[in-house]
C-alpha cells in the first residue's frame, strides 16, 4: 500500500509499505477518512533543529496522519469478537501506551508514565488505505455520524471538546475563542451549542465570516483591533469568562490572558511556542487561573461523538476540502497557508 510520509522541509512523498497484518493484541483498520490537522504541519514544515513537543522521533519513515476513521477490517487472535466487531465503524485514539499505568488505564495513553506511540508521528498512522493499532485505540463511531466527522472528532473537534470541558464552560458564560481555525471553529460550534456566547477572533477576514456560520455572536479582528479592549467593550468593561486560544501564537495566548475578566479561566490548546506575562496585573492581581489542555481520553472522544449525535452538530461543515492521497502534495501547499478550512483524505 502506499502512505503519505513528511520529509521535512514543506515536502512529502507517497512511499510503499507492506499491508500491516495485526499482531495478537492488534487490530487492522480500513481507513475511510483520515483528517488533516494543524499539527501536521510542525513535520510537515520540519527542519533539521525543529522541536518535536516531547513526542519523540522516529526510527525511520512514517505514514503520518493523526485523525484516523474507518471500519475494522482484521483483528488479531487473542482480541475478543463481542467487543472489537470485524465491520464495526470506529476511530482511532491515536496514542499507544504501556496499558498498565494510572494513565493509560484511564484512557489517557498519551500522557504514558513509560512513554507513548503518536499515531502518524511516532507511529505509522492514516494517510493510508490501511492502519494497525492496539485494540484498546479504538472508539465507536455512532451511526449517525460520517467517517470525516469521525476523523475530526478523532483530534482536533476532539481536543476542542476536552477544552471546554476542561475549563467547565456552562451556558451563560461568555467565551472568547483566539483562532478559528479547524479547533477554533469546533470550540465555537460546541460553545454555542452548549448554551455560551461567544466572541471569536481571528486575523483572517474569511475565518471571521465561518465563525458567524458556526455560531459566534461577534467576531474581532486582533490585527486590526486592540483585542483585549475590544473584549471589554462587549461584557460590560469586566473581560470574558472564559477565553481560549488555538492559535498556538505568543500574540494569541496574550490576548487570552489579557481579555479574561478577574477571577476568569484562561487555556491553552495550541501546540509550541511560547508567551511572556505581565504577572502581576495579568495574571495575581485579576485572581486568573491559566490552565493547559492536551487533546482528550478514548472516554471523551466517545463523550463528544455522543454530543456530536445527539445534539446534531454539523461537524462536516469544517471541511473546504476532500482529497484523495494521490493529492497530498495539493493539499498539505493549501493547507500549509492556514487560509482555507479543514481538509481531509477520502480512502477505500
Amino acid at each position: 500500500m502506499r502512505g503519505v510520509t513528511f520529509l521535512g522541509d514543506r515536502k512529502l512523498q507517497l512511499m510503499e509499505f507492506p499491508d500491516p497484518s495485526p499482531g495478537p493484541h492488534d487490530v487492522v483498520v480500513a481507513i475511510k477518512a483520515s483528517g488533516m490537522c494543524g499539527s501536521d504541519l510542525h513535520p510537515y514544515r520540519a527542519t533539521g533543529s525543529s522541536p518535536s513537543h516531547g513526542l519523540g522521533k522516529a526510527s525511520g519513515p512514517v505514514i503520518a496522519g493523526h485523525e484516523p476513521c474507518g471500519v475494522v477490517a482484521a483483528a488479531g487472535s487473542a482480541v475478543d469478537e463481542r467487543i472489537v466487531r470485524t465491520g464495526a465503524r470506529v476511530m482511532v485514539h491515536h496514542y499507544g501506551g504501556c496499558g498498565t499505568c494510572r494513565h493509560c488505564r484511564t484512557g489517557w495513553t498519551q500522557m504514558c508514565d513509560s512513554g507513548s506511540t503518536v499515531y502518524g508521528r511516532t507511529g505509522h498512522g492514516a494517510h493510508a488505505p490501511y492502519m494497525k493499532v492496539p485494540a484498546y485505540t479504538l472508539v465507536p463511531l455512532p451511526d449517525e455520524l460520517s467517517f470525516a466527522a469521525g476523523a475530526a472528532i478523532s483530534c482536533g473537534t476532539g481536543t476542542a471538546f476536552q477544552a471546554l470541558r476542561r475549563i467547565n464552560l456552562a451556558g451563560g458564560d461568555t467565551i472568547a475563542i483566539v483562532g478559528q481555525g479547524p479547533v477554533g471553529l469546533s470550540a465555537t460550534q460546541f460553545a454555542a451549542a452548549m448554551g455560551a456566547r461567544v466572541i471569536a477572533l481571528d486575523v483572517s477576514a474569511d475565518r471571521l465570516k465561518r465563525a458567524k456560520e458556526f455560531g459566534a455572536d461577534a467576531v474581532i479582528d486582533p490585527g486590526s483591533n486592540d483585542a483585549p479592549a475590544a473584549i471589554r467593550d462587549l461584557t460590560h468593561g469586566l473581560g470574558a469568562d472564559l477565553t481560549l486560544d488555538t492559535s498556538g501564537t505568543a500574540a494569541g495566548r496574550s490576548i487570552a490572558v489579557r481579555s479574561a475578566r478577574k477571577w476568569g479561566t484562561a487555556c491553552f490548546v495550541g501546540e509550541g511556542g511560547d508567551v511572556t506575562i505581565d504577572v502581576s496585573p495579568e495574571m495575581l492581581r485579576k485572581q486568573l487561573t491559566i490552565v493547559g489542555s492536551w487533546t482528550f481520553s478514548t472516554a471523551i472522544q466517545a463523550d463528544c461523538a455522543r454530543f456530536v449525535a445527539d445534539h446534531k452538530i454539523d461537524v462536516d461543515h469544517l471541511f473546504t476540502n476532500r482529497w484523495q492521497l494521490a493529492q497530498a502534495e495539493e493539499a498539505y501547499r493549501l493547507f500549509d497557508q492556514q487560509t482555507s478550512g479543514k481538509g481531509v483524505f477520502s480512502i477505500n
